[in-house]
């Protein structure tokens, strides 16, 4: 079986403090304190949980998300 890894992509984050629901394109979904609201490269949104974001994710400089300084 072949392998892939995923393509760096930047996206938007901010850990909620507290019980949110989102419309995800899976239906509504529920983040809960400390779990982290991803916005996706196409204006998608969805929670994650803490662990999956701090394995999955990881801060980029303002130069590498292509915003000003």
């Amino acid at each position: 079986m072949a392998k892939y890894r995923k393509k760096p992509v930047v996206i938007d984050a901010v850990q909620t403090q507290e019980r949110v629901e989102i419309v995800t394109l899976e239906g509504t979904m529920v983040a809960n304190p400390g779990d982290w609201i991803i916005t996706g490269v196409k204006g998608e949104r969805y929670p994650c949980k803490p662990d999956i974001f701090e394995a999955t994710y990881e801060p980029v400089d303002a130069a590498l998300a292509g915003e000003e300084p």
